[in-house]
């Protein structure tokens, strides 16, 4: 099979990966690493592949439920609030598309699928998103179908207490998403508290690298004046907003005069409210996406601003 063929799976494996791992660098490695012993198997070792694409979903799958297992530690003692790393992109050509890929897409979601166990989250996913039937789960995780959905039933039903709602349409939400990052740049208490759910949630997540919340804040008012004083702040230190998709979600990377990357937003809805907003400063969450600022050099010129 050349590599053009093999190619097309990539997204799906990518998917798997990432939405089990929450890192992006990783995700590519494991199907990386698949890719490389499907090339082993087949042209070194002279195995014939019946299925090419049940053999990467297979290995993606269990070299993820692995790095999890190995990954569990470190995320033990991470330094404040975890949010996985973003995925952006351009203001998508298709806000509709966009809308269904945020339903499992979102920073919020991924939080969610980490409170289940590596087995449990490779489960969920396989089945609640990507629809595979529960006999080729067995099979993937070498389990009996029965064990597979006493899984499933777990899983979801802890994923359904948690998961996080989508419901404005795709108009509604970069309609909402332009106003609010206006606000938050003029520091427009009043304008941000209009558009916030009552018990909106702000998550940052600097890792210990960088500045961030020590803890989430919870609360229109509280919410609306910690984007305040936040984007007066970034205005005086002449920060520039750039409009991203983040994971499906309205979102936006905040950027110096110089174009390097300060900080990406994503913003997550119930209705006509949003409530979730996350922000990830932690520069090794950010190298994949520019350049990334020295934390220490925008916190003078946050101050000086």
């Amino acid at each position: 099979m050349s590599p053009g063929e093999l190619e097309r799976y990539r997204p799906k494996l990518v998917g798997i990966a990432y939405r089990m791992l929450g890192e992006v660098g990783r995700a590519e490695d494991m199907v990386q690493e698949a890719y490389l012993r499907l090339h082993r198997q087949s042209t070194v070792e002279g195995e014939r592949i019946e299925s090419p694409e049940a053999y990467l979903v297979t290995l993606v799958t269990r070299l993820s439920i692995d790095e999890l297992r190995s990954a569990r530690a470190q995320r033990e003692v991470y330094v404040g609030e975890w949010l996985p790393e973003p995925l952006v992109a351009d203001q998508s050509a298709d806000p509709a598309r966009e809308v269904e890929l945020a339903d499992s897409l979102s920073l919020s979601f991924v939080v969610v699928l980490e409170t289940l166990s590596p087995e449990q989250r490779a489960v969920f996913l396989l089945r609640d998103v990507f629809d595979y039937p529960y006999e080729r789960i067995a099979e993937i995780l070498d389990k009996r179908p029965a064990a597979v959905r006493q899984i499933a039933t777990r899983a979801r039903r802890h994923v359904d207490e948690r998961k996080p709602r989508f419901e404005a349409g795709s108009e509604q939400r970069e309609a909402l998403a332009s106003r609010f990052f206006a606000a938050t740049t003029d520091g427009e208490v009043g304008e941000l508290e209009a558009l916030l759910a009552g018990d909106v949630e702000l998550h940052g997540d600097g890792g210990g690298n960088a500045p961030a919340l020590a803890r989430s804040v919870v609360g229109r008012s509280r919410v609306a004046r910690t984007l305040a004083n936040w984007g007066k702040a970034a205005r005086r230190a002449a920060l520039r907003i750039e409009r991203r998709s983040v994971n499906g979600n309205p979102g936006a990377t905040f950027m110096t005069a110089d174009g390097e990357v300060v900080s990406v937003i994503e913003l997550e809805f119930d209705g006509a409210e949003i409530r979730s907003i996350n922000g990830i400063v932690n520069p090794e969450k950010l190298q994949h996406v520019g350049v990334v600022a020295d934390p220490e050099t925008v916190l003078r010129a946050l101050k000086r601003g």
